[in-house]
């Protein structure tokens, strides 16, 4: 019988994000291909240390048994054939199981997500993030200089994810965008019994709960909504979740307030969240990463966090 990634959680992921790879990035983005590959090479038996994404890699790795593997990881890679070489090695090194990889040599990955079954696409490319994103994959954009994870719940995968334009759709950040706070907040009030859009991160999450209910005695999943989101916009995200029947554990409404250092209480092995300004608010915290998605990451919005604060209220 051929081998089959179905009905396991598929994480394909880049070296980069896998990986501290930052070094011989800066040397191919100075223009130096040739000079890239013979520094990968010249360091074939030197390991790679672990990258922003590899606690999140590892823990989800850890509900494999014998048998019964629940998870997948592939290494989906712009590099070339011999550097990836090094990322096999570094793979080895590191002690965690990923027999799988596909190396481009700078052609776009992201058409592969679709023969792997992607449930999740990690990157540091923009443009690879925003092609997935298109093609309905959970994807981020990795911050690769954030804040590598706590070592504090080595038995607990722990994710947060932002709400709207993330596990719900941007309808209701487009009423806020183009009318206010008070229109979003009553917009909410009116809709509350109405359930949100599904985000591009819902099957993700629902992902999560079928693996956090098949169970394991070495690993357990931890999730949480934190949000910008208050009272009393609060309520339709809660009934969002409950109408499609999945679950996280801890929910905040921090109503604007900066969420870098709730998130550094959390603790997780990675927080997703669609804005620029945020994500990099959490990185100095957490690892992080941004999910190009909805009106704000929009070619004619601009980007980062330059709105005033009684503006940024509101979001999630």
């Amino acid at each position: 019988m051929p081998a089959s990634l179905k009905n396991q959680l598929v994480v394909a992921i880049s070296s980069r994000a896998l990986f501290d790879f930052e070094e011989e990035n800066r040397v191919f983005e100075g223009g130096d291909a040739h000079a890239y590959m013979q520094m990968q090479i010249e360091r074939l038996d030197t390991p790679a240390q672990p990258g922003v994404a590899f606690s999140l890699v590892r823990k989800l790795l850890a509900f494999n048994e014998p048998g019964h593997d629940r998870v997948e990881v592939v290494v989906l890679s712009r590099n070339d054939p011999v550097s990836g070489m090094r990322v096999f090695r570094s793979v080895a090194a590191s002690g965690i199981k990923v027999d799988r990889g596909v190396f481009t040599q700078g052609r776009d990955p992201f058409r592969y997500l679709r023969p792997l079954g992607a449930t999740l696409f990690l990157s540091a490319n923009e443009a690879d993030v925003r092609q997935a994103l298109h093609l309905g994959y959970p994807a981020a954009r990795v911050a690769t200089d954030a804040i590598k994870a706590s070592a504090a719940h080595p038995n607990e995968v722990r994710i947060a994810f932002d709400g709207d334009a993330v596990l719900f759709g941007d309808e209701s950040e487009q009423v806020f965008q183009k009318e206010g706070l008070a229109a979003f907040q009553q917009h909410e009030k009116a809709h509350a019994a109405l359930p949100l859009p599904a985000g591009p991160f819902k099957p993700l999450l629902a992902a999560l709960n079928h693996l956090q209910q098949a169970g394991s005695d070495v690993m357990r999943i931890r999730t949480a909504l934190v949000t910008a989101r208050s009272a009393p916009a609060h309520e339709r995200a809660i009934r969002t979740l409950m109408h499609w029947g999945v679950n996280v554990d801890e929910a905040m409404f921090l109503g604007g307030l900066p969420k870098g250092e709730f998130l550094r209480e959390f603790e997780p092995d990675f927080f997703f969240d669609d804005q620029t300004g945020p994500v990099q608010q959490a990185a100095r915290h957490v690892p992080a990463g941004q999910v190009i998605a909805g009106i704000t990451n929009a070619p004619d919005v601009e980007r980062g966090d330059a709105a005033p604060a009684a503006t940024r209220a509101k979001r999630s």
